[in-house]
C-alpha cells in the first residue's frame, strides 16, 4: 500500500513538474520586447543586446550613431558579410528611447501624459498592441508622428479609430499613425504603466517635451561566436559600470540564465546604479523573478519524482528472486536456441532447393523420354506407311 501510495505522489510530482515546464516556457516566450533576435533570423546566429544607462550618462545621438557606424567594419573584422540577394536586407538594427512627458492637445482636449521618444527601428523591438493605424519609424525623415495609447485617443476625439487625425505637441502639428493597447493590470502599473502614454520621435522629445535624457539602447546583430555581439556593445557603451548596464536578451530566460539568478535570488534587487529602467525592462525583470521561481518549485517536484522512481527501484531490485547471472544464463540460452532454429531454417531452405533442383532433373528426364518416344513412334508410323506403298 505504502508503494502504491509513493508511486501515484511521485507520478503526480513529476505531472506537476511537466505543467510547470510548458508555463515556464509559454511565460518566457510571451514577451515579445525579448523575441527580437528570434524574428529577425529564424535560423539563429544573431543576438540582441540591450544597455541601459543613468541620468548622468548623458548619452546622445551623436555617440549613437558614431558606434552605428563602427558596426559594419567589427561585421567586416570578423568576415559577417550581407549574402542575402535582397537589396534592401540588413545585417543589424537598432533603435534608443528617453523618458519624458509632455502636454498633447486636439480641438477637443488637452492631456499631460508620460512621453516615449523614440529613435531607430524601435517598433521592431516593441510591436504594441495596435487598437488602430500602424507604426512610425524613428529614422523617417519627418519626425512629426506619434503613436498614442487608447486612453489619450478618447479624451482627445472620443473615439480610438483616430489613425491620421492631428493633435498638436508643443502647438506643433502631428500625425497620429497609430492607437496602441497599452498594457494594463498590477503587473504593469508597477513596472510604470501607471498612467496615459504615448509614442513620438527622440526630436519631438527634446524639442517639444520634457525629455530625461536617452536611458536605453538595443541591437539586434549577427553573433558569430557566443558573446561577440555583446562584447561590440561593451567595448563603446560599458566603459561605466556605475553608470550603465548591459544585457544580452536572447538566452534572458534560459535554463542556465534562470539558474544564475536563482544564486542571485533577492540580490539583484540591491541596484546601487541610477538607472531607471523603461517599462518593458521592469516587465521582464518581474517576468525572469517568476520564472525562477517556478525553475525552483520545477526542480523540488523532479527530484521528489526521481527518488521516488529510485526508492521504488531499489525496492524492486532488493525483493526480485533472481539474480543476474541467473537471467544472463536463461538469456544465453535463448539466443543459442534462436541460433539454432535459425540454422535448422537453412538447412531447410537448402535442402528444399535441392529437392527442387533433383525434381526438375527428373521432370526433364521424363520429359525428354516422352519426346523421344514420341519421335520413335512417328518414325515406326512413317515405315508402316511406305510398307504400305510398296505392297
Amino acid at each position: 500500500m505504502k508503494k502504491r501510495i509513493l508511486a501515484i505522489s511521485g507520478a503526480i510530482s513529476f505531472g506537476v513538474f511537466l505543467i510547470l515546464l510548458l508555463c515556464i516556457r509559454r511565460l518566457g516566450g510571451s514577451l515579445d520586447a525579448q523575441q527580437m533576435a528570434a524574428r529577425w533570423s529564424k535560423d539563429g546566429g544573431v543576438a540582441q543586446v540591450s544597455c541601459f544607462f543613468s541620468v548622468d550618462s548623458q548619452i546622445s545621438e551623436d555617440e549613437i550613431e558614431t558606434f552605428e557606424h563602427s558596426v559594419d567594419s567589427k561585421l567586416a573584422e570578423a568576415s559577417v558579410v550581407q549574402e542575402s540577394e535582397n537589396p534592401g536586407a540588413r545585417l543589424w538594427a537598432d533603435a534608443y528611447s528617453a523618458d519624458g512627458s509632455a502636454v498633447i492637445s486636439s480641438d477637443r482636449g488637452m492631456v499631460s501624459t508620460k512621453a516615449i521618444g523614440i529613435g531607430g527601428d524601435f517598433f521592431l523591438f516593441h510591436p504594441v498592441k495596435l487598437v488602430s493605424g500602424g507604426y512610425f519609424s524613428g529614422n523617417d525623415l519627418m519626425q512629426d508622428y506619434c503613436v498614442i495609447d487608447r486612453d489619450v485617443a478618447w479624451q482627445l476625439f472620443g473615439s480610438s479609430d483616430v489613425a491620421g487625425m492631428t493633435v498638436y505637441i508643443g502647438n506643433v502639428p502631428h500625425i497620429v499613425t497609430g492607437v496602441m493597447e497599452r498594457p494594463a493590470g498590477r503587473f504593469a502599473e508597477a513596472a510604470g504603466l501607471d498612467g496615459t502614454l504615448i509614442f513620438v520621435s527622440y526630436k519631438t522629445l527634446s524639442e517639444l517635451g520634457q525629455n530625461n535624457g536617452i536611458n536605453h539602447y538595443e541591437i539586434v546583430m549577427p553573433d558569430p561566436v557566443s558573446g561577440f555581439a555583446e562584447s561590440v556593445v561593451r567595448d563603446n557603451f560599458g566603459s561605466d559600470p556605475n553608470t550603465t548596464e548591459i544585457l544580452e536578451n536572447t538566452t534572458r530566460f534560459s535554463l542556465l540564465s534562470r539558474l544564475k539568478l536563482l544564486g542571485q535570488f533577492g540580490l539583484r534587487s540591491m541596484n546601487g546604479k541610477a538607472i531607471i529602467y523603461p517599462y518593458w525592462e521592469n516587465i521582464a525583470r518581474g517576468y525572469g523573478d517568476i520564472l525562477t521561481l517556478l525553475t525552483f518549485f520545477e526542480a523540488l517536484f523532479l527530484i521528489f519524482a526521481l527518488a521516488v522512481a529510485l526508492g521504488l527501484f531499489i525496492s524492486w531490485w532488493r525483493h526480485k528472486g533472481w539474480t543476474v547471472k541467473e537471467k544472463l544464463g536463461k538469456l544465453k540460452d535463448r539466443l543459442e536456441r534462436l541460433g539454432e532454429k535459425r540454422y535448422a531454417k537453412r538447412w531447410e531452405k537448402r535442402a528444399e532447393r535441392k529437392l527442387t533442383k533433383e525434381d526438375r532433373t527428373v521432370q526433364g528426364s521424363k520429359e525428354k523420354n516422352r519426346t523421344e518416344n514420341r519421335k520413335a513412334r512417328g518414325e515406326k508410323g512413317k515405315k508402316r506407311s511406305r510398307n504400305r506403298e510398296d505392297q
